[in-house]
């Protein structure tokens, strides 16, 4: 048995973050818990909790501190509120039933002639290693006491529930932010988003274009075309000082050593680099190659493609890309409805949902689907609804006289926004 639970709780110097392992005496938790307790390390001197002195509770559990206990100090505040309250939460746990599934699993193992455990037999067959965070800093020991026994508590629950489902983990992975990291690592995993492309040619304009925009979850910044090609890719950079937060694309429209110009990209912190359709397919694979090894979104921009369905299935499955960019197709339209084709789920830029169920089909994903070209807000709508997950408007913002109000008017036409924010705990673990 071997079983891992994780929790933070608090806030302050006294916050209290837990790691723990949970497991049989005989198995390599009970091994780690052996040698914690006989091999010591200066700073990090592990030790029993206990209820008070001379009770230790059951499960025997040992404390790791994990920062550096540096003088008397700091070593109180772990053999006072922390030690306690390690150990009140284990032994509440127990009176709480928080064992007793673990029970009924190892009853449910024994032969019919074999007398099933007790709680009493479980807790001493198994042991808990408890990894402690306290702060050099924190002075507050009922705090620390507090924060300390919650956390525990919460972590051997999750322990002995094996959370979080894989479905939680994929639910929740592009959606939380950590308190401590001081920036949100953006990730697009609630369209739609309206992308502001900064086709501007001086510094000045960006920065008033970014600083008149809402302050919304739903607007990603786009380093357009000729903004690169006056600054250089610098400009990403000087767009992320501006916009710490922000989803921002960089438009290269690679057509050629795609893998240097990602990278390039990546080291000025862009989130997503646009690389043109119109390259081989060898320079498609390359580029979007390196944006999956530098962590960043891969736009496939297919302006001027013909059969872009095509040229995608060429491409290999495990090499698609994350968002697929379409420009206006109207002369496409036409042509079909003049030549008795099926039109209803064509859009001026072309069929969206053929394209997702393409590549959903080829890679077992599916993509987002941008669309560009003279879009304006009364065609946000449309464009939603026949499945685009990203709205390009150029012009119409950065042109604008009054920036905020042209973006509100697209942003009027998008749900409310994504709930990026939120600090995750006990009652939201239904997933």
């Amino acid at each position: 048995m071997f079983l891992v639970g994780e929790a933070l709780i608090g806030d302050g110097n006294e916050l209290a973050h837990v790691d723990l392992i949970i497991g049989d005496k005989e198995g390599p938790v009970g091994n780690a818990f052996a040698n914690g307790l006989s091999q010591l390390s200066v700073g990090h001197t592990p030790l029993l909790s206990v209820i008070r002195p001379n009770l230790m509770t059951k499960p025997a559990t040992l404390i790791i501190p994990k920062v550096t206990v540096g003088d008397l100090e700091d070593a109180n505040k772990v053999f006072g509120p922390a030690q306690t309250a390690v150990g009140r939460a284990v032994a509440d746990a127990v009176e709480e039933g928080y064992f007793n599934g673990l029970l009924e699993e190892f009853n449910a193992d024994l032969e019919e002639d074999e007398e099933p455990y007790t709680i009493d037999e479980l807790v001493e067959d198994i042991v808990i290693n408890v990894s402690v965070f306290i702060s050099p800093a924190a002075e507050d020991y009922r705090k620390i006491y507090q924060y300390n026994y919650g956390a525990t508590k919460l972590a051997i629950k999750r322990a002995l529930k094996e959370y979080p489902t894989m479905k939680k983990v994929i639910a929740e992975k592009d959606r939380g932010t950590h308190a401590i990291m001081g920036f949100k690592a953006q990730k697009l995993w609630s369209p739609p988003y309206l992308q502001v492309a900064l086709d501007l040619i001086s510094m000045d304009a960006v920065e008033h274009v970014i600083n008149s925009l809402p302050k919304r979850e739903r607007i990603i910044l786009e380093a357009g075309t000729p903004l690169v090609k006056k600054f250089g890719t610098d400009v990403i950079g000087k767009i992320r000082e501006l916009a710490p937060d922000a989803f921002i694309i960089a438009d290269l429209k690679t057509l050629d050593v795609g893998r240097v110009e990602v990278k390039i990209a990546a080291d000025e912190t862009a989130d997503a680099v646009a690389i043109s359709g119109l390259g081989t397919i060898e320079s498609i694979e390359k580029a979007i190659h390196e944006t999956q090894k530098q962590g960043i979104y891969s736009i496939l921009d297919m302006m001027n493609v013909d059969n872009f369905v095509d040229k995608i299935k060429q491409i290999r499955p495990d090499l698609m890309p994350d968002i697929v960019l379409l420009h206006r197709n109207i002369d496409k339209e036409s042509s079909l409805a003049e030549a008795g084709g099926d039109t209803s789920n064509m859009t001026e830029w072309g069929n969206i949902k053929d394209i997702k169920a393409t590549i959903e089909e080829i890679s077992g994903r599916e993509p987002l689907i941008a669309v560009a070209g003279g879009v304006t807000p009364d065609k946000v709508e449309e464009a939603t609804e026949k499945g685009a997950d990203i709205i390009i408007a150029g012009r119409y913002i950065i042109a604008s006289k009054d920036v905020r109000r042209a973006a509100e008017d697209f942003l009027a036409h998008f749900p409310v926004d994504p709930d990026n924010m939120r600090v995750v705990l006990e009652e939201d673990e239904n997933i």
